[in-house]
């Protein structure tokens, strides 16, 4: 039986082909896997023996000959099929190897393999009589196969298939991607197209309920941070774990450079701090609101000290911790207490591109959240304008609200959340949670919310909670009506400029 190797990826290469040979394959290659053989000892036909034909334009003709093809798509059960291989003097090839050039790490028009992508596919598509082997991963357990059972299996040949059209599907796309890059089609950095290839890096305990699976899936051949994610202790990682960690990992490491503390629950903040130290930090964040902290997602932007892990040993259960590290003997004291909860070690959080939400029937687009207006952007529009400590309340609330469910309003005092209403259908309605849940506590802060107030009762809301700044989008009909409502309260109103609706 004949064997075509040709890889760019020439891991395990020389093994595979040994056990090949010591099984009585035939092995014909090309190009720099026939040179690694060859080097190695291992015996094999060149291509252009196969094909009578030499190596042309710089290596991008090869393999793209009858005498190739013909043997890889034979269909073995027709009498025609044979009796063209022996009209043409070609052998068939039970066993194609080939794995593509690495477009995605340098890619270019030399990177865009033809022949590879080629050869795979005639494989696959015969694959009643042909195997196909695109992972060098799956070396072993072939080779393991033939010398036990002589040939690869139906099921082994189907799964084998399947394997290499998600590969030349996947390679495929990221020609696309990168030919999209500074092409003009009047939708901006929207494509006229989307191809997002996916695989499974992880399965989950659950999806968003114990009754549906669930699993993370990251971009074909894209590292995510979530890869380096490291649990030391807890439960399983469910579906909403990892929604709702993402979303306090996010928000943490938009909270500025100081130790900072967000707690999540159900993907809204449901407490956040900014303080000299994290445990400082944690109990700000913690006291917010401790009744909703309970069972919630914990983000910290610094390791763990024993100050903090003792505090939140002694505060309500998180479901889940998520933090760049841990000091010596923290993960002990919170797993004796708290033996259920996740216990995450994570990188700081990268950029995925487009971000994609299915619906009914279809798909949105969009590019990545973001603050896209700076507080140099802002404009102070009151006769009262913050006071340096106040902008810092201004700037965190403004960052949470953005990271809050719409309709949203946030109350910030002294770097600390103290009142957040979240998903309301009416931002007074939201407002009024955030000032009960504020219990006082917001008298002198900030108040934020991530649309304007189309009336000024949103802002009387805001008033009553005690807040000194106002910070919201602009851009109402009455807009002047509440400047001046705001100059008779003494406020100091800032507009952004943009919206910062999250749903």
């Amino acid at each position: 039986m004949r064997a075509l190797i040709s890889v760019y990826d020439k891991t395990g290469l020389v093994e595979f082909a040994r056990g090949l040979s010591r099984l009585g394959w035939e092995l014909v290659s090309s190009g720099g896997t026939a040179g690694a053989l060859s080097a190695a000892g291992v015996a094999c036909t060149p291509v252009e023996e196969v094909t009578g034909s030499p190596e042309m334009l710089g290596g991008r003709v090869k393999t793209l000959h009858p005498a190739i093809h013909g043997g890889i798509l034979a269909d073995r059960d027709r009498p025609e099929h044979v009796a063209d291989l022996l009209a043409q003097n070609i052998a068939a090839i039970g066993l194609v190897v080939c794995n593509l050039y690495p477009f995605r790490s340098d890619p270019s028009i030399d990177m865009i393999d033809v022949g590879g992508p080629t050869m795979v596919r005639a494989a696959a598509k015969n694959h009643a009589h042909v195997g196909v082997v695109v992972d060098p991963a799956e070396y072993p357990a072939v080779l393991e196969e033939l010398a036990r059972e002589g040939l690869l299996g139906p099921q082994t040949r189907r799964r084998l298939a399947r394997a290499a059209f998600a590969h030349t599907a996947a390679y495929d796309a990221a020609i696309v991607s990168w030919l999209d890059q500074g092409s003009e089609d009047g939708a901006g950095p929207l494509p006229a197209t989307l191809d997002i290839r996916l695989e499974r890096a992880q399965d989950l305990r659950y999806g968003e309920n114990p009754h549906q699976q669930g699993a993370r899936y990251r971009r074909l051949g894209v590292h995510s941070w979530w890869d380096d994610v490291v649990q030391h202790a807890g439960l399983p990682l469910s579906y909403l774990n990892l929604f709702d960690a993402s979303a306090a990992w996010e928000l943490v490491h938009e909270m500025g450079p100081g130790p900072a503390v967000a707690i999540i629950k159900h993907a809204n903040p449901c407490g956040a701090a900014v303080a000299g130290d994290l445990a400082t930090a944690y109990r700000l964040a913690y006291e917010c609101d401790e009744k909703s902290a309970f069972g919630g997602i914990v983000a910290l932007n610094r390791p763990v000290d024993d100050a903090t892990a003792a505090f939140m040993v002694g505060a309500a259960q998180a479901d889940v911790v998520i933090a760049p590290g841990y000091a010596s003997g923290t993960l002990d004291a919170l797993i004796a207490k708290r033996k259920n909860t996740r216990l995450l070690q994570a990188a700081p959080p990268g950029d995925d591109g487009l971000h994609v939400r299915q619906i009914s029937g279809g798909f949105l687009v969009q590019e990545p959240y973001r603050f896209a207006a700076t507080r140099a952007d802002w404009r102070v529009v009151t006769k009262v304008a913050p006071t340096e400590e106040q902008w810092a309340d201004t700037e965190l609330a403004w960052k949470l609200a953005g990271y809050t469910k719409s309709n949203a309003v946030v109350l910030v005092a002294g770097d600390q959340a103290v009142g957040i209403g979240a998903g309301q259908q009416s931002r007074v309605d939201a407002g009024e949670i955030a000032a009960r849940k504020a219990a006082g506590r917001g008298k002198g802060g900030a108040c934020a919310t991530d649309a304007f107030y189309p009336f000024r009762d949103g802002l009387d809301a805001a008033v009553s909670a005690g807040a000194a700044v106002v910070i919201q989008p602009g851009g109402a009909m009455r807009d002047q009506e509440l400047i001046d409502a705001a100059d008779e309260q003494g406020l100091a109103m800032v507009f952004t400029g943009e919206r910062q609706f999250r749903h």
